[in-house]
């Protein structure tokens, strides 16, 4: 008699007409693309929208890709971009100041840099020495001292000039007020 009831029960189940609303999905939403500005050494620096999730490399070639100049290395290019993220693109310069040189006659009178009555010896100078140097600041300084700690001692003065930030324009205003010690090859 169970069974009986079970059987006639389950019949009137599935016979019957389904009660409420039914339920509609919706597909899922599409995610808004992110709107960065990009800037510096690139072709076309602006801002642009790209795809969620992705890359510093994605916006920095949707600017038109770095000029030859860049220098990538001291950004992060696997970075995911956030919306309203700025992607500055740093160049490679050799440190400068942007001053204009004195006039002629004024450098007679007054020249722009004493010499120091010793010359500096770029193997073992510190970095308050360093900077001491016309166009070396802090950060040439570090590098300079960064440099010899992970090559060794230079050989001869002008191989300071691999020192990234110290090219011909610097080299030419320090080179008579360094020394690289008693070596013969100065």
């Amino acid at each position: 008699m169970v069974c009986t009831l079970l059987g006639v029960g389950l019949i009137l189940l599935v016979s019957s007409q389904p009660r409420g609303t039914s339920i509609k999905l919706s597909p899922p939403p599409t995610a808004s693309p992110v709107t960065v500005h990009v800037a510096g050494a690139v072709n076309q620096p602006g801002v642009y929208r790209l795809p969620p999730g992705s890359r510093v490399e994605g916006a920095i070639l949707a600017a038109g890709g770095a000029i030859p100049e860049a220098d990538l290395s001291l950004i992060n290019l696997a970075m995911v971009v956030e919306d309203g993220m700025q992607i500055w693109v740093p160049a490679l310069i050799e440190e400068e100041p942007r001053v204009e040189e004195p006039r002629v006659e004024e450098q007679e009178r007054s020249p722009t840099y004493e010499a120091p009555e010793v010359l500096i010896n770029i193997n073992t100078a510190s970095q308050n020495e360093l900077e001491s140097l016309p166009r070396i600041g802090p950060v040439i300084a570090a590098e300079i001292i960064r440099y010899r700690q992970t090559n060794g001692p230079f050989r001869r003065k002008e191989d300071i000039q691999e020192v990234k930030g110290i090219g011909p324009v610097t080299f030419e205003k320090i080179s008579e007020l360094i020394t690289v010690g008693g070596s013969p090859m100065e």
